[in-house]
Formats: structure tokens, C-alpha cells, sequence
């Protein structure tokens, strides 16, 4: 009997604890007994490990965010452009889909072609790199304080104006690079938004038309004049990693084709 309080005593000893690098949804650690017994690290020396945390609390807000905005045809670009992004791009994509009255199954598909968790995005989630966000039906979408607000969609009648809606809220409330990406779809939503993306020092890309299934979209998006390049989807990514990656050469914009 003694010996056995002895080990329950030894047992009983303070330990420090490490988070554990996994997240709930909402964004915050994970503690108990799947923490890792061990002395806590230091900021210097475990830095990559406080960012993620850090990121995933939503304290950090000034990473990437790619806003992908598209209808009609859309899916065969969105499938294109994600093949091509690699799981670890650093940036948050954003897909916005204007779907006025059929609910959204982007996020049971675009899984299949990404290796990045794919979420259908809910009131107050938290933005995170390397991840990959699918805009609801009928809502339209905002951005404030690292996480996303859903309201009542602006514009029940005629064509929605989803993506509009989005890229004037990043334009106004992200501190980090923003790039727009208009890809195939009627109309012309998300074009009124561009200009106040360069204003931000935002980057502005386009699907060639010639690879849209539905070119009104982004030849709306090339009409304005605000747009710095015009590429095919698999190009439109290869584009978004050198510019997630710190590549600060993004000035000028390729033939109007």
C-alpha cells in the first residue's frame, strides 16, 4: 500500500504542457490529456508553432486572402485553379459563388481536387491560411475582425452582387494582400469592386476568356481597366503561389485575351 501512494504521489507532480497542434473549429487550442507533457517552448525557438497558434485564435490578420469569384462555368475553373495550389500556399481562398436561390455543394466537391480542408463558411469563423472557404446561398458575405459575417443577401432580385460584396469588404477591413480573381459567370459581378482593390495595393487577375465556359464575368472584370493579368486557370494560381510567396513582381497586366 505504501508503495502505491508513493507512484500515485510521484505521479501528482506539476508538468508543463504544450498545445496540442490540432484546432477545434472555432479556433481555439485543444488542452487535456492530449497535450504533450514537456517544457514549454520559447517564442524564439518554436516561432512557426506560435503563428500557427496565434493564427488559429485569430490573432493573426495579415496573411493572404484570394478571393475567387465565379457563376456560370465556374466549377470547371475553381477545379482548374485548385489542382494547381499546393496545400501549404500560406494564403486563405475564398470561393464566392453567386447562387441566388440553389443551396451550394462546392464544398462537398472541390474536396475531391485539394488537399486543403475545404469549409462551407458559417457566421464568426475564423480565417485561416491554407484553407479553403465556400460562401453560402443567399447570404452575402463581410469580413471583420479575422472572421466572416453572413447577412441577409443585399440583392434578392436580378443578378446578385456577392463578390462586389466581399472584395469592398476585404478592400476595407483585411490588412493583409488581397488578390481578386474574377473567373467564368453572367454578368459582371465583382468588377465595381476592383478598382478599391488596387487602391489597397490588392492584385487583380481574370480568367482568359477563351478558357471561360461563361465569359461575361471576367470580360466585365477586363472592361474596367483595373485589372493586372488575364490567365488561364491553371496560370491564375501559378500567379497567386509567387505572389503568396513574397514575389513583389505583379505590376502590369498581360493581353487583353
Amino acid at each position: 500500500m505504501q508503495k502505491s501512494k508513493n507512484r500515485l504521489d510521484s505521479s501528482s507532480e506539476p508538468r508543463g504542457f504544450l498545445l496540442r497542434p490540432g484546432f477545434i473549429e472555432s479556433g481555439f487550442p485543444i488542452f487535456g490529456s492530449a497535450a504533450i507533457p514537456a517544457k514549454a517552448a520559447s517564442p524564439a525557438r518554436d516561432g512557426s508553432r506560435l503563428d500557427s497558434v496565434m493564427t488559429a485564435i485569430g490573432l493573426v490578420k495579415d496573411f493572404p486572402v484570394v478571393c475567387v469569384g465565379g457563376s456560370a462555368g465556374g466549377l470547371d475553373a475553381y477545379i482548374r485553379f485548385l489542382r494547381c495550389v499546393p496545400a501549404d500556399i500560406g494564403a486563405a481562398i475564398v470561393i464566392v459563388n453567386h447562387l441566388r436561390t440553389v443551396a451550394t455543394q462546392l464544398h462537398e466537391i472541390l474536396p475531391y481536387h485539394t488537399a486543403m480542408p475545404v469549409e462551407l463558411i458559417t457566421e464568426g469563423l475564423v480565417l485561416q491560411p491554407n484553407h479553403v472557404f465556400i460562401i453560402p446561398a443567399q447570404r452575402d458575405l463581410h469580413v471583420l475582425d479575422g472572421k466572416f459575417r453572413l447577412k441577409p443577401i443585399s440583392k434578392p432580385r436580378g443578378w446578385p452582387d456577392v463578390i462586389t460584396v466581399f472584395l469592398n469588404s476585404l478592400a476595407q477591413h483585411w490588412k493583409g494582400k488581397l488578390i481578386a480573381v474574377i473567373v467564368s459567370g453572367y454578368d459582371g459581378d465583382g468588377a465595381a469592386a476592383l478598382r478599391g482593390i488596387k487602391e489597397v495595393g490588392g492584385v487583380t487577375i481574370a480568367q482568359k476568356l477563351a478558357t471561360a465556359g461563361q465569359p461575361d464575368m471576367p470580360e466585365s472584370a477586363i472592361a474596367t481597366g483595373w485589372i493586372d493579368f488575364v490567365l488561364s486557370p491553371e496560370d491564375i494560381a501559378r500567379k497567386i503561389v509567387c505572389i503568396a510567396r513574397g514575389n513583389t513582381n505583379v505590376q502590369g497586366a498581360s493581353p487583353r485575351s
